[in-house]
């Protein structure tokens, strides 16, 4: 199941991608060379095969586990039987960052456009990475309210976190992306529903205070959270699914007023195999790959794709354009020297050096 928002005006259109990503073979037949034309057909790459090579995949932490279903999926594939992959997946700033300083990477999947952005300006993604008709992003989710399993606390909406005692878990937004998705939804409850700026920065200061601590990834504050600290984890859908998958005891409360997670991928300029990376990037978009997302939690990009789960769609459901969008909002919440966040954290004594 998906869900049908527009980013910026544009609604995103169903995928019309082939599978068939076939070779050029190029091939000049001679009276006497039957066998040899098949030979070199094979060599080559015959039914969609792709020449060998082996892709490095750098990601943030919380969709490990679909990546590596999806690699297994793609190497069944004509296009990727010949392709195997290295991985990494940790926090999505510390990941960008990383890569701008100097990981090899083929495939980039982050938890927010910022985080590819900072490889645009060092040259090593393509401006146009997301020209695509899916803007660049693989797969949606949006931000819930993660419980004790039976809401012991009955938490249903945000002004429940800041008007009792309740501890809050929640990653460090200089370090992780899933974070950044959670600040940001946390202020525009407020400023979206009438609330004025002020209003929203004091929410996000009343709210961190109630943050006993901060890990630098998503992944690491769900582990944080099912080990016994904090009563309500601020989390992507998806990590709150997982979590239940993983019979972890926890519930999860969809607000009626949140942000719509959009995450971004692209092919780095720097790959040394270009195609396969490609064919990759473009089997993500596929109905099958889709569906594995989907069976992780994750909201479908790609309309018409079935889902174990019933994805709720939030009356207030807002996107980052709402806020003004990434270039605005990257520097007015998250510069690590003067802004919303900073002065939050500082006032809790928290590093904002990412």
């Amino acid at each position: 199941m998906s869900i049908g928002i527009e980013d910026n005006g544009r609604a995103r259109r169903p995928a019309l991608r082939s599978l068939g990503l076939l070779l050029a073979l190029g091939l000049v037949a001679s009276a006497c060379g039957g066998d040899d034309d098949e030979s070199t057909a094979d060599e080559e790459g015959a039914d969609g095969e792709l020449p060998a090579a082996e892709l490095s995949l750098v990601a943030y932490s919380t969709p490990q586990l679909a990546y590596e279903q999806i690699i297994e999926a793609f190497q069944d594939t004509p296009e990727g039987s010949n392709i195997t992959f290295t991985t990494s997946f940790g926090g999505s700033g510390d990941q960008s960052r990383a890569v701008e300083g100097g990981l090899t990477a083929d495939v980039v999947a982050f938890s927010l456009e910022p985080d590819i952005t900072r490889l645009v300006e060092a040259g090593i993604v393509a401006e146009d990475w997301n020209s695509d008709e899916y803007d660049g992003i693989v797969t949606d989710s949006v931000v819930v309210l993660a419980t004790r399993e039976g809401n012991p606390e009955g938490v249903e909406e945000w002004d429940d976190l800041t008007t009792g005692d309740l501890e809050v878990i929640t990653p460090n937004p200089f370090t992780s992306g899933g974070a950044r998705w959670n600040v940001l939804a946390a202020y525009g409850q407020v400023s979206q529903n009438g609330g004025s700026d002020d209003e929203a920065q004091q929410y996000l200061a009343d709210l961190f205070a109630n943050v006993p601590v901060q890990d630098d990834s998503a992944r690491k504050s769900l582990q944080t959270f099912t080990s016994g600290a904090g009563d309500v984890l601020l989390a992507y859908e998806n990590e709150a699914i997982f979590a239940q998958q993983e019979d972890q005891p926890i519930d999860y409360v969809v607000p009626d007023s949140t942000i719509l997670i959009e995450n971004p991928v692209a092919v780095t300029e720097s790959s040394e195999h270009p195609e396969q990376a490609q064919a990759f990037l473009d089997y993500l978009r596929t109905p099958e790959a889709q569906a594995i997302f989907a069976e992780n939690g994750y909201r479908p990009v790609v309309e018409g794709v079935e889902s174990p789960f019933d994805f709720p769609a939030p009356e207030g459901l807002f996107t980052v354009a709402d806020l003004g969008g990434w270039s605005e909002v990257s520097d007015r919440f998250f510069n690590p020297e003067d802004s919303i966040m900073a002065e939050v954290e500082r006032g809790i004594g928290v590093s904002t050096s990412g």
